[in-house]
């Protein structure tokens, strides 16, 4: 029987900061880096190296790099998680402009980071068969997660429309959830094409025809 007050491999780094903070900064770090360079290709040194962290301190805080991983990925879905949130719910902003509103916020930090970093998610499903099976069913869940938003949000939506005879889409939940998962695809897509041409026009152009088909416009 496995020993479940086995003692961590490595030793806390002797930085005076608080563990929970080291692993944080770990995984912030990580966050960065897998965002522009990937998981597989990457290496640990230089995500330790940001935060002073050496080598033989990083298995006190995480069991292998597998594990480290999905910390990583856990991190960047409750950012996103939140990012969405803040938008989708925004009571200020009419329903219709809520996604629109979402997607101008992306589209200002992908140009911060000058095209290089993109979707940390979109970016290890690109790399997805050199990744562990822990990995594939994490982001399968992460995106199922951002698709059950946007679902809500245009099932939210269509309930507006429905109330304007104008405009009503009439809308089933299985047609919210299949726009939501459409949405995703295209949005995976156009950031990871804005990286190759540095420009955010093809998240623009997905979503001039995913507005017009959602009568956003």
């Amino acid at each position: 029987m496995q020993n479940e007050n086995k003692k961590p491999r490595g030793r806390p780094a002797k930085s005076g900061r608080d563990s929970a903070v080291t692993k944080d900064e770990l995984i912030r770090s990580g966050v960065e880096h897998f965002t522009q360079f990937g998981f597989a290709a990457s290496g640990l040194d230089q995500i330790l190296k940001k935060v002073s962290i050496p080598k033989g301190s990083f298995y006190y805080y995480f069991a292998s790099k597998e594990a480290f991983g999905l910390a990583v990925i856990d991190y960047y879905d409750n950012y996103f998680c939140r990012k969405l949130d803040a938008h989708l719910s925004n009571e200020n902003l009419p329903l219709k402009q809520r996604l629109t509103s979402f997607v101008d916020d992306a589209k200002a930090g992908i140009e911060k980071y000058d095209f290089k970093r993109g979707c940390l998610v979109g970016n290890l499903e690109q790399e997805i068969a050199l990744l562990p099976d822990s990995h594939r069913e994490k982001l399968f869940q992460v995106m199922q997660g951002w698709q059950n938003k946007v679902s809500k949000y245009l099932t939210d939506l269509n309930a507006g429309f429905t109330d304007n005879p104008n405009h009503s889409l009439e809308l089933s939940n299985i047609e919210t959830d299949s726009l939501a998962e459409f949405f995703w695809l295209g949005w995976e897509g156009a950031v990871s094409r804005c990286k190759l041409v540095k420009s955010t026009q093809p998240i623009d152009l997905f979503m001039h025809h995913f507005s017009t088909l959602m009568k956003l416009d």
